[in-house]
C-alpha cells in the first residue's frame, strides 16, 4: 500500500501531538475531575513549566518497543516475542522506563518478570497467566501509537502489529484498546472526518468486548447531548468510572474520556486535548494517545506553535538502558517511525527523505516544518530561532538563527546540547540517564549561510565545548559572502571529559563602534569519526536527582549497585550488574580500563552493547580463567584461556572490536581473539559483573582501533 503524499509531515505532527499530550497531562496525572476543577477551574494550557521535561513511560514504551521492527531480521515472521525481546533489551531492570509497582500490582512489571523467567510472549501478558484485572489495565494502549504511525491508511496492518505488541504485557480489553488506538491513528491519515475515524476503528476489535461497548455508549450520549462535555463526563463517571473496574488504572474509564474529548473537541487540537486533561484520571496517558490521533488528524497547521510547540523545543528525554538513546528529539522519533513505515511498505522514501532516512537519523536536517531539533541559544544579544523555507542546503528547509543588537566583538552561541545531567531538569520522572552524543576525536559538520549585516562584518564559525573543563574549540571563521559553507571541526582527541555542546557562533567586527542584527541559516548538523577520550572518575561527582536516585555521570545502569570511590567506579551485584556509556552507533574501537576484582568470579568489560540482550564482553570469568563472550539473548563463551588473576590486584584490560574480530589484551599482551561469523556491528561500551561479584574500574580510555 502506497504511503500518503503528506505522510512525512503528518507522522511528525502525530508524534509531536503525543509528546504535547504527555507534557500537558503529566503535572495532573492521577488527579480527579473534581480536584482539577477546584484547583484550576478551566485548564487550557500547560499546568506546569519544566526546565526540561524528564522521561515518561508514555514515550519510553513507544520509542523502544517499535525498535523490534528493526531488530527483527525477517518481518514476515514478526511476532509478539520480537516485541518482548525489545522490552528485555531496552528496559533497565526494575527502574526507570515505566512503573515498577511490583509483581501482581504493575501490569508491565509483572509481564517483564514473566519474560525474564522464561514465560514467552504473548502468554507473558495474557489473562490466562495474570488474570483479567492485571491484564486489562491501561498500558496496552498507552505504548501503542507507533504501530499506527508506521501504518498510515493501513488499519489492517496497524491492527496486526498492535495486537502483537500489546499482548506482550496485556490481555483482553488491554489488547483491544491498543488495537483500537493504533487503528484510529492509522485511519486519521486518510479519513478526514474524525467521527468516522472513531467508528471505523471499531471494526478491528471484537464487537462484544467491553472496549467496543464503552466507545459506542459515549458516542450515543454525545449524539443525544452534543453541547456539554461536562454532562458527558458525569455520565462516564456514573457508568464507567474507576469504581466499576478493578485494578490500579483500568483501561475502560480512561478510554471513555478519550472518546468523549475527541467527540466534544470538534476537531480542534487544543480544545480536544484540554477537555481530555480536565477529565482527570490517567491524564498523561489519555492526552498522549488523543494527542497522537489529533496530531495526525489536524496536521501541523492545527497545532499552535507558540503555545504548544515552543515550550518543548523538539526535545524528548527517555530512560532506556542505552544512555545515548535517551537525549532524543521529536524529529528523530518521527523520522525513525517513517523509516520503519517505508520498510514495511516496501517503498523508497521521496527526496530528500530517501537520504535523510538512510543512515542520517542522528543528524539535524530541519526538514520537518517548524522543527528545531532542540537547538538552543545564549549570549548578550536577543536571540531568535525559527525554522524557515527561505533557504536550504539540503531539501527545502533550514534553521534561521538571529542575534539582534549584537555588538562588535561580541558572540552569540546557537547550539545542540549533547549531554544532559540532573541539573538540567526540574523533575526526575522515570529516572533518566544520559551519555554524551559527541566525543573528542570526532568531527563536527554543519552547513551555514551567514547573512550580511550593514553595521558589522558578519562571520560564523563552528564550535564544540568540553563540559568537564569548559574549554571551547573553535573552527575557522567564514564570512557573509552569499555562499553556503560546508564546515568541519575536528574535536581534539585524547581529552578527559565530555562534549557538552556543539553548534555555531555568530560574531561581527567593525572599524569603529558597531552594533547589528546578525543572522545565519543552518542545515545538516552531524558528527562522524571515531571517539578518542578518557575518563577520570576521581574528578566526577554522582548525579543527584530530585527523586531518590543517584547515578554515575555519563553512564546508564541496567542493574546492580554502583557508586564512585576516589579514582574508582564501583559495580557490584547480587546476581548480575551492568552499566553502559558511549554511543550506540560506535563501530570499531577499543576500551582500556584498569580492573581490581574485589569479590566474586566474573569481572568484565563490554563493547558494541546494543542493550541488555546484545553485546560482547571480555575479562575474568571464573577462577584462574579469562574469556571472550557474546550476549545474544544470553551470554555464551566464545573463547577462553587460563589466566591466574587474583582478587585485590590491578590489571589493565583492553577489549577491542574491529570488523568481526574481538580481542582481549591483559597488561598489554594479547590473550584472546575471536572472529564472530555473525557479528554485532555497532554499540556502546560498558562494564559488567555476574554471580554476585564486585569490581572496581579506573583510568577509562576509548580509542580507535587504528590508534593502537
Amino acid at each position: 500500500m502506497k504511503l500518503p503524499e503528506n505522510y512525512m509531515e503528518r507522522v511528525y505532527s502525530g508524534w509531536l501531538g503525543k509528546v504535547i499530550g504527555i507534557r500537558l497531562g503529566a503535572a495532573v496525572e492521577g488527579w480527579s475531575y473534581e480536584r482539577i476543577q477546584n484547583v484550576f477551574g478551566e485548564l487550557w494550557e500547560y499546568p506546569a513549566q519544566y526546565k526540561n521535561f524528564a522521561a515518561d513511560d508514555d514515550s519510553n514504551g513507544p520509542m523502544f518497543f517499535i525498535r523490534s521492527l528493526e531488530d527483527c531480521k525477517d518481518l514476515q515472521s514478526f511476532s509478539a516475542q520480537d516485541v518482548a525481546d525489545a522490552l528485555l533489551n531496552y528496559a533497565p531492570y526494575e527502574h526507570g522506563f515505566f512503573w515498577w509497582g511490583g509483581y501482581g500490582v504493575s501490569t508491565e512489571h509483572t509481564a517483564y518478570l514473566n519474560l525474564r523467567n522464561g514465560i514467552p510472549a504473548p502468554r507473558s501478558g495474557s489473562v490466562e497467566q495474570n488474570g483479567s484485572t492485571m491484564a486489562e489495565q491501561i498500558g496496552g494502549q498507552i505504548f501503542i501509537d507507533p504501530w499506527g504511525l508506521v501504518s498510515p491508511g493501513n488499519p489492517e496492518q496497524a491492527a496486526r502489529l498492535a495486537e502483537k505488541a500489546a499482548s506482550v504485557t496485556h490481555g483482553g480489553n488491554g489488547v483491544w484498546g491498543g488495537v483500537y488506538v493504533a487503528c484510529a491513528i492509522s485511519l486519521a491519515f486518510v479519513e478526514p472526518n474524525l467521527e468516522s475515524v472513531l467508528e471505523k476503528a471499531l471494526h478491528y476489535i471484537p464487537q462484544d468486548c467491553e472496549y467496543a461497548r464503552v466507545v459506542r455508549a459515549v458516542t450515543a450520549f454525545y449524539r443525544e447531548h452534543p453541547d456539554n462535555w461536562r454532562e458527558c463526563f458525569q455520565y462516564v463517571h456514573d457508568n464507567f468510572g474507576y469504581d466499576k473496574y478493578p485494578g490500579n488504572c483500568h483501561i475502560i474509564p480512561n478510554a471513555a474520556v478519550m472518546i468523549l474529548s475527541m467527540l466534544y473537541g470538534g476537531g480542534d487540537f487544543a480544545k480536544t486535548l484540554c477537555i481530555c486533561n480536565m477529565c482527570g484520571w490517567d491524564t498523561d496517558c489519555n492526552v498522549g494517545n488523543v494527542g497522537c490521533i489529533m496530531g495526525v488528524h489536524c496536521g501541523l497547521e492545527g497545532i499552535d506553535y507558540d503555545k504548544w510547540r515552543a515550550p518543548i523545543n523538539d526535545f524528548l528525554a527517555c530512560s532506556s538502558a542505552v544512555p545515548s538513546l535517551n537525549a532524543m528529539d521529536v524529529p528523530y522519533g518521527a523520522a525513525y517511525f517513517a523509516k520503519m513505515a517505508y520498510r514495511l511498505a516496501g517503498e523508497t522514501p521521496p527526496a530528500p527523505w530517501d537520504k535523510l532516512l538512510g543512515e542520517g537519523l542522528e543528524s539535524c536536517h530541519f526538514e520537518f516544518p517548524g522543527s528545531t531539533h532542540a537547538i538552543r541559544s545564549r549570549g548578550d544579544a536577543l536571540c531568535h530561532i525559527r525554522n524557515t523555507e527561505e533557504q536550504a542546503h539540503t531539501g527545502s528547509r533550514s534553521l534561521k538563527v538571529t542575534a539582534a543588537g549584537l555588538g562588535a566583538g561580541e558572540e552569540a552561541f546557537f547550539y545542540k546540547q549533547t549531554y544532559y545531567s540532573a541539573e538540567d531538569f526540574s523533575d526526575s520522572r522515570y529516572d533518566p540517564f544520559f551519555a554524551p552524543l559527541v566525543y573528542p576525536g570526532q568531527t563536527l559538520h554543519l552547513s551555514v549561510l551567514p547573512q550580511p549585516c550593514g553595521n558589522l562584518d558578519a562571520f560564523a564559525r563552528l564550535y564544540a565545548k568540553n563540559g568537564a573543563t569548559g574549554e571551547v574549540f573553535r573552527g575557522e571563521k567564514v564570512p557573509a559572502d552569499g555562499q553556503w559553507h560546508e564546515l568541519a571541526l575536528p574535536i581534539p582527541a585524547g581529552q578527559e571529559g565530555y562534549i557538552q555542546e556543539v553548534g555555531v557562533i555568530l560574531c561581527g567586527t567593525s572599524s569603529g563602534f558597531g552594533q547589528g542584527d546578525l543572522c545565519a541559516y543552518l542545515d545538516d548538523l552531524y558528527v562522524d569519526g571515531a571517539p578518542d577520550y578518557c575518563l577520570d572518575f576521581s574528578r566526577m561527582e554522582m548525579n543527584c536527582w530530585t527523586g531518590l536516585h543517584q547515578d554515575v555521570p555519563q553512564f546508564g545502569r541496567l542493574k546492580g549497585h554502583t557508586y564512585l570511590e576516589g579514582p574508582w567506579l564501583s559495580l557490584s551485584c547480587a546476581d548480575f550488574g551492568e552499566m553502559y556509556t558511549g554511543h550506540h552507533l560506535w563501530e570499531d574501537y577499543s576500551l582500556s580500563c584498569t580492573l581490581r576484582p574485589v569479590t566474586g568470579q566474573v569481572h568484565l568489560l563490554q563493547a558494541r552493547v546494543q542493550g541488555a540482550m546484545r553485546s560482547y564482553a571480555a575479562g575474568f570469568y571464573g577462577s584462574g580463567k579469562a574469556a571472550l563472550l557474546k550476549n545474544q539473548n544470553g551470554y555464551q563463551v566464545a573463547e577462553e584461556a587460563s589466566f591466574p588473576w587474583e582478587a585485590g590486584k590491578e590489571y589493565r584490560l583492553t577489549l577491542s572490536v574491529k570488523g568481526n574480530t574481538v580481542t582481549l589484551a591483559v597488561d598489554g599482551s594479547k590473550l584472546l581473539e575471536w572472529e564472530d561469523p555473525q557479528p554485532l556491528e555497532h554499540g556502546c561500551a560498558g562494564v559488567a559483573v555476574q554471580r554476585g561479584s564486585h569490581c572496581l574500574y579506573k583510568d577509562w580510555k576509548i580509542r580507535s582501533c587504528e590508534e593502537l
